[in-house]
């Protein structure tokens, strides 16, 4: 077992666990969040996507006991204005159909979004080519990172 610290949404976390517990696991099964999901374990859908220091990051393969002094972010946190709009943009047009990817989906966004508040579509496209939704709502994922960019610009 190992001594972990985590900084998740602002937080201290001190677990005790495995010391190769891949990040996803801690935030949900350590700290209990449940909000980021597991896919794929490999790194290929986005489901578990976190943001690390700004930086979208694929919480399923990456130890925990590499992100000590990290700033992670999860679908959770509260406060961020890019966040917030977005999810709000999600709401407004119904983005989601069955929902199980959105929460990765919205932090890969969140990761674009601060980094640049007026991405064109090949650039949203390209930032969100981690991501995968398995009911096809692309040009509603689209629409709406287009939709809560247009609004943090007012």
């Amino acid at each position: 077992m190992a001594t972990i610290q985590l900084t998740v949404n602002g937080k201290q976390h001190t677990i005790e666990a495995q010391s190769d517990i891949p990040l996803l696991w801690a935030i949900r099964d350590k700290i209990g969040l449940k909000g980021t999901k597991y896919g794929c374990g490999i790194a290929q859908c986005g489901a578990c996507m976190v943001v690390v220091n700004g930086q979208p990051t694929y919480s399923c393969v990456i130890p925990a006991t590499a992100m000590t002094g990290q700033n992670i972010e999860t679908i959770e946190a509260e406060g961020n204005p890019v966040k917030d709009a977005l999810q709000e943009a999600w709401r407004e047009l119904k983005v989601a159909q069955c929902g199980y990817c959105q929460s990765g989906q919205i932090m890969s966004a969140v990761g674009l979004v601060q980094k640049n508040r007026n991405p064109s579509r090949e650039e949203i496209d390209s930032a969100m080519s981690g991501n995968v939704c398995r009911c096809a709502s692309y040009n509603r994922i689209r629409e709406g990172i287009e939709k809560a960019c247009s609004e943090l610009q007012k």
